[in-house]
């Protein structure tokens, strides 16, 4: 009789191991927020207790306030999240391709990459007005970087002898960025679309902090020049929860694009 395999519970204990840590570590720091607030450890007013904080979420949820300024951004992260991804997979497909196109782009992208992309606000209100657009141009930029990199990265890294194959079997242009470009570079490039993602939501609040009357930026910003830190938190609390949510639909996304990494 063959002895009994254990490692898949031992893998599912582990894992279920770890999302318990990672359940467990948001709630023993915000209870410990709590006490500290509470036994006037720390300055409740500029660090007022989680419990004071969710009751303002509830209350501002309830008048339908937040889900207008969560609604705005959003709608402005999704349309900036399009304009700079495709392109920049594109361009970084292309760029990974031809020696002579990534000779010709590689040193704009390397120069024009490491300015603050905060630091472009004022020309790109300056071009673009206080309107939707110059919020919705933050955001991509902030995609565009990442993922043009990291695209072109991964497609420089796919062996040569994958391409070799394809255009032995007849293979155009086309049908090679289809089906050995993309696919090879697929875990650069969802790499690259967490930090683009990650780095819109940056910028969309940041831009919406100028010239904008809705926003979870708007929102952080109004609160402070009112000194409703409550509100606030409120904010930062909700940019914290989009960016987990954005974090866990890419990785879903990921995992379902190149199922051959699921085990890992």
């Amino acid at each position: 009789m063959s002895p009994v395999k254990r490692t898949p519970r031992r893998r599912w204990t582990a894992r279920g191991r770890d999302r318990t840590i990672a359940v467990l570590t948001p709630i023993v720091l915000l209870a410990l927020w709590e006490v500290l607030a509470r036994t006037g450890l720390i300055d409740a007013r500029f660090f007022p207790a989680p419990s004071s904080v969710f009751d303002r979420m509830v209350a501002l949820m309830a008048s339908g306030e937040l889900w207008i300024h969560v609604g705005a951004s959003l709608q402005r992260l999704f349309l900036g999240f399009w304009l700079g991804l495709v392109p920049a997979i594109v361009l970084g497909v292309v760029m990974g391709l031809n020696r002579s196109v990534r000779a010709a782009i590689s040193p704009l992208v390397s120069g024009t990459y490491p300015i603050p992309k905060s630091a472009l606000l004022p020309l790109i209100l300056l071009i673009f007005g206080l309107g939707e657009m110059s919020k919705i141009v933050m955001v991509a930029i902030g995609v565009f970087y990442p993922v043009v990199i990291n695209t072109m990265a991964g497609v420089v890294q796919v062996s040569s002898m994958h391409y070799d194959v394809a255009r032995n079997f007849g293979a155009g242009r086309w049908q090679v960025f289809r089906t050995v470009a993309v696919p090879g570079a697929m875990p650069s490039i969802m790499t690259g679309i967490e930090l683009g993602a990650g780095l819109g939501l940056i910028l969309i609040a940041i831009a919406e902090m100028v010239g904008a009357q809705t926003g979870l930026g708007f929102m952080i910003w109004n609160a402070w020049q009112l000194y409703s830190v409550e509100t606030m938190y409120v904010g930062l609390l909700v940019v914290a929860l989009i960016g987990f949510g954005l974090s866990a639909l890419l990785g879903a996304l990921g995992r379902l694009l190149m199922p051959w990494q699921r085990s890992s």
